[in-house]
């Protein structure tokens, strides 16, 4: 059996991680596992990073929605793997599955509710990201979330924070199929770019240059009626004053307050009441067995069709990962960060 490579977490943040403080790599020359009953032993093909996993970087204790990565163990993440020895009839040797993997070349994985068989993945012409990208996680947090909380209707106006990230380059996309005028914004002139040549947003801006209120009084002369919201903070804040009557928050992430020891407080929440806007959190979990099926038709069939653009960061090798992850933190991402492992 091959050395396995992990990225072992090794401490608690309390702003933003450090490589090789708070995760480090560790090579394993005598991995040599022996599966149990109902077991698998994947060789990881590509993960994903997310900025949820930011919240998973705390002490075992404190409940949240997803678990706490544990001091001294592999991380995880959502990835594409091989099954290459197998205990389990449900996935046989040369499965190509979708799951919670380590942060590392082989993980031995149990049965979870989520784990399920890509049945194409070797014929598709999509890549592997598409798996952990628009046709996983973050495509479906857009296309749900936008169905179910932004309740879309057309010829109303939508601001996408993050607007190029893994999340909202695909909610901008769908907005606009929906008939909606879609704003959005991001961290460089190339992002804004990329926005409005080629992922079709109506209005677009970097937000380092220019604030979101002087920017949303220009491109939304008359209010906006559903925010996605991902970033949080003094932009929250900014869009709460220019939502409509009745405007729907979809609080999809607030990655500004994900690395400070000091948050931002929003002062305006009394026009939450005023406006009578409603405003709701959601983890994409919820979202699963309502809508799953129809997004991963709906969003494969217009991938193939080329109806749909979907920018990945891709770095390669399990090593890269830290340095991706603080970068995906730090907004240096272009689009979805996944790591590539190995191919097949």
């Amino acid at each position: 059996m091959p050395s396995n490579t992990s990225i072992i977490y090794l401490k608690h943040p309390t702003e933003f991680p450090v490589v090789g403080e708070h995760m480090g790599v560790q090579t394993n020359k005598d991995f040599n596992p022996v599966l149990k009953d109902g077991e698998v032993l994947t060789r990881n093909l590509v993960i994903s990073l997310d900025p949820y996993m930011r919240g998973k970087m705390r002490d075992v204790g404190k409940q949240s929605y997803s678990a706490a990565f544990e001091i001294g163990k592999p991380m995880d993440a959502r990835g594409v793997a091989e099954v290459v020895e197998s205990k389990n009839d449900k996935y046989p040797v040369g499965s190509v599955i979708h799951a919670f993997v380590g942060w590392e070349k082989y993980t031995v994985l149990s049965d979870l509710p989520t784990t399920r068989i890509i049945p194409d993945a070797r014929e598709s012409k999509l890549p592997l990201s598409s798996y952990v990208g628009v046709l996983g996680m973050p495509g479906l947090t857009a296309y749900a979330a936008l169905k179910d909380i932004g309740k879309p209707k057309v010829g109303e106006t939508i601001f996408i924070s993050a607007a190029s990230g893994a999340v909202g380059q695909l909610a901008g996309q769908l907005a606009k199929a929906w008939g909606l005028n879609v704003i959005g914004s991001a961290g460089s002139d190339e992002k804004v770019e990329y926005l409005i040549k080629e992922v079709g947003f109506d209005k677009a801006f970097n937000y380092k240059k220019r604030t979101a209120r002087d920017a949303l009084k220009e491109f939304a002369p008359n209010g906006i009626d559903i925010d996605f919201e991902n970033v949080g903070g003094e932009t929250l804040e900014a869009v709460i004053d220019h939502m409509n009557t009745h405007g729907r928050i979809i609080a999809c992430g607030m990655i500004s307050q994900y690395n400070t020891a000091h948050p931002y407080g929003i002062k305006n929440l009394m026009s939450v009441v005023s406006k009578r806007l409603s405003m709701r959190g959601f983890i994409v979990a919820d979202f699963y067995e309502q809508y799953f099926d129809d997004f991963f038709r709906d969003v494969k069939k217009l991938l193939l069709e080329n109806k749909i653009v979907y920018r990945v960061d891709e770095a390669v090798g399990i090593e890269a990962a830290p340095e991706a992850f603080t970068g995906l933190l730090q907004g240096k991402n272009f689009g979805k960060q996944v790591v590539k492992i190995a191919d097949f």
